[in-house]
């Protein structure tokens, strides 16, 4: 294995380096591929290097195609994602998504108000919502309204717009004006990828765009993301973490996340 990473190294010009860096690369790399990511500060423990050496380590991984890096750690899994049919999205971590929405519909009390963005997870929030009493429900996604509207005591406000196939919802000027008019409790925002560094992220600028419009017309923000979007990047910035109040996700988030997260003083919530 260490003799592939040389061959590696050697395309891009590194012939100088030392066995110990070989070993210690190695070693990084098996830790990458059996935990999926870990931090700067880690590796440094493990390696008993500084993080000055890790950086250059990773630096060097990534350019051989060994691991991908993310804002202070390496990942085993490309951060950067493309837009997929909302069907094809449907069909993955599909226990996951049931597990975080019916965390996520234990929020919703008497008599509330609130906004449901687009995606797959907010459509197994609806999935799992049995109102008691009245609840008022604003949402841009087609499958939230039609799963919501079995209800007779919800009342369903679909926002209006340019239609988009591939999530089936609706993103554009006329959704985000509507949006002024009304104040809600609670935003459920489902999004591509969270990056500690570039924040919350979806594949489509409209929909960042009606996302932002959501944002500010809400008391709570709460992100609803199964563990494999953390570490991800897609096209449009949403907001940064600091906007957001809490991130529900599933028990396969790894321990350096949730550690990441708490650290700067992100609520995240764990549905079993």
């Amino acid at each position: 294995m260490i003799y592939g990473i040389c061959r590696s190294f050697s395309n891009f010009g590194h012939k100088t380096l030392t066995m110990a860096s070989l070993e210690r690369h190695q070693q990084i790399i098996d830790i990458v591929q059996q935990k999926g990511y870990e931090s700067v500060i880690n590796l440094c423990k493990t390696m008993k290097v500084s993080a000055v050496t890790i950086r250059k380590d990773l630096k060097l991984l990534e350019k051989a195609g060994k691991l991908y890096r993310t804002h202070g750690g390496a990942s085993n899994t490309n951060p950067f994602i493309t837009d997929r049919p909302v069907n094809e999205k449907e069909s993955m971590q599909t226990a996951e998504k049931k597990a975080i929405g019916k965390k996520a519909a234990t929020y919703i009390t008497v008599d509330d108000s609130i906004i449901i963005a687009s995606g797959t997870t907010m459509l197994a929030l609806a999935r799992e919502i049995q109102p008691q009493q009245k609840l008022i429900v604003i949402t841009s996604a087609l499958q939230v309204a039609a799963e919501l509207v079995k209800h007779s005591n919800v009342d369903i406000m679909q926002l209006g717009g340019i239609v988009r196939q591939s999530s089936s919802s609706v993103v554009g000027r006329y959704a985000e004006e509507i949006l002024q008019d009304f104040f809600c409790s609670k935003l459920y925002l489902g999004v591509d990828g969270i990056d500690f560094e570039f924040g919350i992220t979806t594949s489509n600028s409209m929909e960042a765009q009606l996302n932002k419009s959501m944002l500010g017309v809400v008391q709570r923000v709460i992100v609803l993301a199964d563990h494999t979007k953390f570490g991800k990047r897609g096209f449009s910035r949403i907001c940064g973490l600091h906007d957001i109040d809490e991130i529900i996700t599933d028990k396969g988030v790894s321990a350096a996340i949730v550690d990441q997260c708490q650290k700067l003083g992100i609520k995240i919530t764990i549905a079993e």
